[in-house]
């Protein structure tokens, strides 16, 4: 049977009445990272809570500022997650390096009423000046592990608590949805599209750059690659098609547009149809060398359309025409396709992902675990913490997969790799930090070496996180030092 006598037969079965339309997604365009700037313009310590400061003048008025060490982690996992991935320690560090109070932000201070002058004035001059050491960008890390140590003066490891969070617990929301898209549909191509629907623009950029990070192969969001140096994917919208009138019309228009690099939406009114169109575009503008490099589905089963889309283009000769799908995805649905054998090339997810919808948030926090050289814990009900510095020590099997970390005091010996690094020391970088290319190798390193189990997207055996005897005496000592005196 010859090639036009097969996509004619495929055209008489699919070719409905109704008229018909079709967008399009661009290849990616790896771009030089131009900009690092803040996000927040200006970066300013008042996008914090109100409480920091009130503190801060409690501290002031009592000539507080020894050395204290804090410590940001996670209590427990979220359902359906078996791991997190450390995020957001360059937007982190970028905080901390250019933290100062403006005159803007004193004077501010002062007109609002509720600080003394003195104290506003002794702001002049506060900035960081301590001690970082965390995981790096793109580590696995499980519950109870500090995600990151800051060691300063007391005013300033106090006043950072509410940015660190907010930085460092959004990323690693989205780098942890975003890795198990990844791994629902190995060796796919996952691009973010979730920036019309993130919470606010800094979302929009943080999630494109975490996704990032987590396996993505880039964003359609096109500031995330001017200042994060990632790959760039576009497409047509439905509209495009609808402006033109006609859907052929506006294919051939885009095609010529870009005559290497365009995808067509084809779903607007029949998606096999718009498929068919495409085989004759094509037949067209080869004679003048124009290529059209794929097709785009966002609507309907996309499985069940990508099966007889792919048989027209392939009937055609068009077998290195590639299907692109979106439309309300995450992991569980793209692991569906997957298994499905869905010929999909590649996904747009967005909302789900950019969102984290299933595991929006994480129970993290950011404590007090040592002032003045004294050991410090909480012990509230359900939220008891683990006092003093520390590290947090990875063992492996023979295998090389891993088999169980140690959360142990910073200076205790207890074997295996030490997961916290330093980073800042006196407020100053100790070394350029990663590029994100190399935060993503790191994460394919770990996924590698995590146990089967743990990357499965159902929940798994908890991976086991021992506490160090010496860690757990210290609890113990800090404990009976605050011990509630009884009266007869």
């Amino acid at each position: 049977m010859g090639e036009a006598t097969a996509v004619h037969r495929i055209r008489a079965r699919y070719v409905g009445s109704s008229t018909r339309c079709v967008s399009n997604a661009r290849q990616p365009s790896p771009l030089t990272r131009v900009d690092s700037s803040p996000l927040v313009q200006p970066s300013t310590p008042l996008l914090t809570d109100l409480y920091e400061l009130t503190m801060l003048e409690g501290y002031f008025a009592e000539g507080m500022n020894g050395v204290a060490a804090f410590e940001l982690f996670v209590r427990k996992l979220p359902e359906h997650r078996n791991f997190l991935v450390a995020a957001g320690l360059e937007q982190a560090v970028e905080y901390l390096t250019t933290l100062r109070f403006t005159s803007q932000d004193r004077e501010w201070l002062i007109q609002s009423g509720r600080f003394s002058r003195s104290f506003v004035e002794s702001l002049e001059t506060l900035g960081f000046t301590g001690d970082l050491d965390a995981l790096p960008e793109g580590t696995v890390f499980f519950p109870d592990e500090p995600i990151l140590r800051v060691v300063a003066p007391l005013r300033e490891a106090q006043l950072v608590e509410t940015r660190l969070l907010n930085l460092v617990h959004f990323q690693t929301v989205v780098a942890s949805k975003a890795v198990r898209c990844v791994l629902a549909a190995p060796g796919k191509l996952l691009v973010d599209f979730g920036l019309r629907r993130a919470h606010g623009a800094e979302a929009g950029l943080l999630s494109a750059r975490a996704s990032f990070l987590a396996g993505f192969a880039g964003t359609a969001t096109l500031e995330a690659v001017r200042r994060y140096g990632i790959p760039g994917y576009g497409t047509m919208a439905h509209s495009y098609i609808q402006a033109h009138g006609d859907e052929e019309r506006a294919f051939e228009a885009f095609a010529r547009a870009h005559p290497q690099s365009a995808v067509l939406l084809i779903d607007t009114y029949d998606t096999e149809a718009a498929a068919l169109e495409v085989v004759d575009l094509q037949r067209r503008l080869a004679r003048e060398g124009v290529k059209i490099r794929g097709v785009r589905i966002d609507s309907g089963d996309l499985g069940e359309h990508a099966v007889r889309v792919r048989a027209i283009l392939d009937a055609a000769g068009m077998r290195d025409t590639t299907i692109f799908a979106s439309g309300n995805l995450d992991e569980l649905r793209l692991h569906e396709l997957y298994a499905a054998g869905a010929p999909i090339d590649g996904y747009g997810v967005g909302t789900r992902m950019n969102t984290s919808a299933d595991a929006p948030y994480l129970d993290c926090a950011y404590k007090l675990q040592e002032y003045d050289g004294r050991a410090s814990r909480k012990r509230s009900e359900g939220k008891a913490t683990w006092p003093g510095r520390k590290q947090v020590r990875r063992n492996f099997a023979a295998s090389g997969q891993l088999a169980h970390d140690i959360v142990a005091l910073h200076d205790e010996r207890t074997g295996g790799t030490p997961l916290l690094v330093p980073i800042l020391r006196a407020g100053a970088l100790v070394a350029p930090l990663p590029s994100l290319e190399a935060s993503r190798a790191l994460l394919r390193e770990q996924l590698d070496a995590l146990p089967a189990p743990l990357r499965m997207l159902e929940a798994a055996a908890p991976y086991e996180v021992r506490i160090s005897p010496a860690l757990q005496a210290l609890a113990r000592e800090v404990d009976e030092r605050h011990a509630p005196t009884r009266r007869a």
